[in-house]
């Protein structure tokens, strides 16, 4: 029984930061290459951010500059910090584990990985 659960997301104004974290149960976020994604109702689900799991990372030019991603191997969570958010950051975003090699363009979630949280909403307005 395998859950990812993700937590931290709310409202912010343009310019303030939010930090998401992603815990794991039934599972080992550091043996696996880890993916954090983000869903516009009627868009692709977007990746925005990556960790790999030897603990490099890495995020999209959309992104970055702005938004990091890190791991707690004690206590099996990954996080998501963004900052200098925008209105088109708004979306429900989510954490996914145990990567595969199937691409795959669609709403999230997707199989490119095998598991999924339920995702955390975002919302930046003014």
């Amino acid at each position: 029984e395998v859950q990812l659960v993700e937590s931290g997301g709310g409202s912010v104004q343009p310019g303030g930061s939010l930090r998401l974290s992603c815990t794991a149960s039934g599972f080992t976020f550091g043996d696996s290459d880890v993916g954090w994604y983000r869903q516009v109702p009627g868009n692709e689900c977007e990746l925005v951010a990556f960790i790999s799991a030897d603990g490099s990372t890495d995020v999209p030019d959309s992104v970055k500059g702005r938004f990091t991603t890190s791991q707690d191997t004690v206590k099996n969570t990954v996080y998501l910090q963004m900052s200098s958010l925008k209105p088109e950051d708004t979306a429900v975003y989510y954490c996914a584990a145990d990567r595969g090699t199937t691409r795959y363009r669609g709403q999230c979630p997707t199989p490119e990985y095998k598991y999924w949280g339920e995702g955390t909403q975002v919302t930046v307005s003014s």
